[in-house]
């Protein structure tokens, strides 16, 4: 079978990417060809004997042209290779002509809606265009939603939303997974990073520039939990954060340790994650955070929060909601609670690896063939030995 892969990015350092890697991956592993439509795909992705067809929009324009650009070039590529093909993923607004199988990583409906898109915290021009922006992809994801045959939410949360746009095809979850060896529960050196050791330290990481992410609400809980520290992962380039922190006399608790391109290490370099986003449609720290087996914090506005159980984190259901933030770090301040719940984390984790992530979205590319295969007959193709993820 041949399956031909419709994405931005398949690249190990990107969110969407990685997971358009661990797919590729694994339909290489149980024998089936692939193509790629896509911008930018890591070089050793090619060596293992994809085939990538390039969709390179044209530098130096709006984010929005390029999107536009991208689907029409794409569409042009999908008309040629749609008779070599059995089965086409498209990732979100990616193309327009019918296919097979589309994963929403985003839902711009949902975010357009939000009471902290950009259009509601700016002004300006910068607000204009990003209301704009949100407006044409939540216009187009109607549109590409309604020509896919199946859809996939990477979280419960994205199903919903999916389920709410009134669309004919099925849904189903799919969660996005974790290499549980890259992030797993040892000893953390703090120093690498600049920390101070012998205190309770909880870990933030996300974009540090748009509110969505809402490190402001955890600062403010920070105020009223004096124990905790707090390391804040992300560039602090245009960001309003670090002058809240003083302004809040958090100053001497609050580590902003810049971009991190070794987030295992500072993961367990920490005693917890708390990450309550307004918005996230899944949210790979979280996953990664509870592999490290680390307690995590979050709001039912990530999609990852349906991972977390009641014995390994807390669920708020508002995300600005200060003093739940801080009666969740209370509930963490002894390390004996945090290693229970690190623990329970941790087995959660196990179960939503990238293998089994992959193996989820082959099955699926299986059943979603104009002419699928029974699921027993994919063990009969050769399989070709990879780099393990």
């Amino acid at each position: 079978m041949h399956i031909a892969l419709v994405a931005h990015n398949v690249k190990h350092g990107d969110g969407q990417g990685r997971v358009n890697v661990e797919i590729v991956r694994q339909c290489l592993n149980r024998g089936l060809d692939v193509t790629l439509v896509a911008d930018d795909v890591d070089p050793d992705i090619v060596d293992w004997g994809v085939r990538w067809i390039r969709v390179h929009p044209v530098l130096n324009r709006p984010i929005l042209a390029k999107v536009l650009e991208f689907a029409l070039r794409a569409n042009r590529v999908i008309d040629r290779i749609r008779p070599e093909v059995d089965v086409i993923c498209a990732n979100g607004v990616v193309c327009t002509r019918p296919h097979d199988v589309n994963v929403a990583h985003f839902v711009h409906t949902t975010w357009l809606q939000s009471p902290v898109h950009e259009s509601r915290t700016t002004s300006g021009l910068r607000a204009w265009y990003q209301w704009l922006f949100t407006a044409v992809n939540a216009h187009l994801e109607r549109l590409v939603f309604s020509r896919a045959r199946r859809l996939v939410g990477v979280s419960d949360l994205v199903a919903d939303e999916l389920a709410a746009l009134d669309v004919s095809a099925p849904i189903r979850t799919i969660a996005n997974g974790v290499d549980p060896t890259e992030f797993a529960p040892g000893p953390g050196r703090r120093e690498t990073f600049g920390l101070p050791k012998d205190v309770p330290l909880a870990l933030f990481a996300g974009d540090l520039v748009s509110p969505r992410k809402n490190l402001d609400t955890v600062l403010r809980a920070l105020v009223d939990v004096p124990d905790w520290h707090l390391a804040v992962a992300g560039s602090t380039t245009d960001s309003p954060y670090p002058a809240l922190a003083r302004d809040l006399g958090l100053a001497p608790r609050v580590h902003f340790v810049g971009f991190c391109d070794d987030m295992s290490a500072l993961m367990r370099a920490s005693d917890l994650f708390v990450f309550p986003s307004h918005y996230e449609p899944f949210a790979l720290v979280v996953l990664e955070a509870m592999a490290t087996g680390r307690p995590v914090i979050t709001a039912r506005s990530v999609g990852a929060a349906s991972l977390v159980s009641p014995e390994c984190g807390i669920v708020l259901d508002d995300p600005s909601d200060t003093e739940g933030v801080a009666r969740g770090l209370r509930s963490f301040q002894s390390p004996e609670a945090r290693k229970t719940a690190g623990s329970a984390a941790r087995t959660i984790a196990e179960s939503q690896t990238w293998t089994d992530m992959a193996d989820a979205y082959v099955d699926l590319f299986f059943s979603a063939a104009p002419s699928p295969l029974p699921l027993e007959h994919a063990s009969c193709f050769p399989s070709r030995p990879l780099p393990r993820s």
